[in-house]
């Protein structure tokens, strides 16, 4: 049996990478993931919390300890080997009468907007980031797909995206499509390359990165272009396990 290479590691995207939309991972994923484990170090991140990704990965938060890095709110809650190593928080780093003239200008755009649906719970804020949410993350999955149906024609979070761009360009924020059905509002330097701080102390020769968002907007674009990742820029999650089997097996 060859030994496991420990100087190569592969970070995953959650939604749309490795499980459908805020779907939870199947059997055949999990095997995938199993068996790529005992080749190369393995790490997830994502832009969720913790509850949600163990959620979506088939488990609770006992899962964490499955991966080699686990990262939530994209690194902005990191984890090795079961152990957490770091911590980020928005409410330190952001001036408070700042944020809410964010989360009160997101709140009153998103009242004017004319959508299939509207449910509740249309701004999530999270340690790392605010994520708002046109549809209202308290959607049902079919309302969940409908909306993305109708943001894939109608561009509703990318209009949105370039309101906030325009009014709050003095920030210091950016502003990302994930996931399905939302934006995230982080801080520069606060996208999916956070984690690769952590990942670095470990002196890995090969990261690759693997995500469905890689498109300039999308929350996997900063990792999947850094030069110290080879980016894989896939469709679905079947798409993902076809290039595991080939560039590993």
């Amino acid at each position: 049996m060859t030994s496991r290479d420990m100087t190569t590691i592969c970070l995953f995207d959650i939604d749309g990478t490795l499980t459908g939309a805020r779907k939870k991972i199947r059997p055949e994923m999990e095997e995938c993931l199993k068996k790529l484990k005992s080749k190369v170090v393995v790490g997830l991140v994502g832009g969720s919390d913790a509850v949600k990704i163990t959620e979506q990965m088939g488990g609770d938060l006992s899962i964490i300890k499955e991966f080699d890095y686990f990262f939530c709110e994209n690194g902005l809650v990191a984890y090795k080997n079961g152990e957490q190593i770091g911590e980020q928080s928005l409410s330190k780093y952001m001036d408070e009468d700042k944020l809410q003239e964010v989360i009160n200008f997101s709140l009153n755009y998103m009242s004017n907007l004319k959508l299939p649906c509207k449910r509740g719970t249309f701004v999530e804020f999270r340690k790392g980031m605010l994520n708002l949410c046109p549809v209202g993350r308290s959607c049902s999955q079919a309302e969940r797909d409908e909306f993305g149906k109708y943001d894939e024609e109608h561009k509703i979070r990318q209009k949105f995206v370039d309101a906030l761009y325009e009014k709050f360009s003095t920030f210091g924020l950016c502003y990302v499509i994930g996931g399905q059905i939302s934006i995230d509002v982080i801080p520069k330097g606060w996208d999916k390359t956070f984690c690769l701080q952590f990942v670095e102390k470990d002196k890995f020769k090969t990261i690759h990165f693997f995500g469905d968002k890689t498109q300039k907007g999308g929350n996997d674009y900063e990792i999947y272009e850094d030069s110290r990742t080879i980016g894989h820029s896939v469709k679905s999650p079947e798409d993902t396990m076809k290039l595991i089997e080939e560039l590993f097996f």
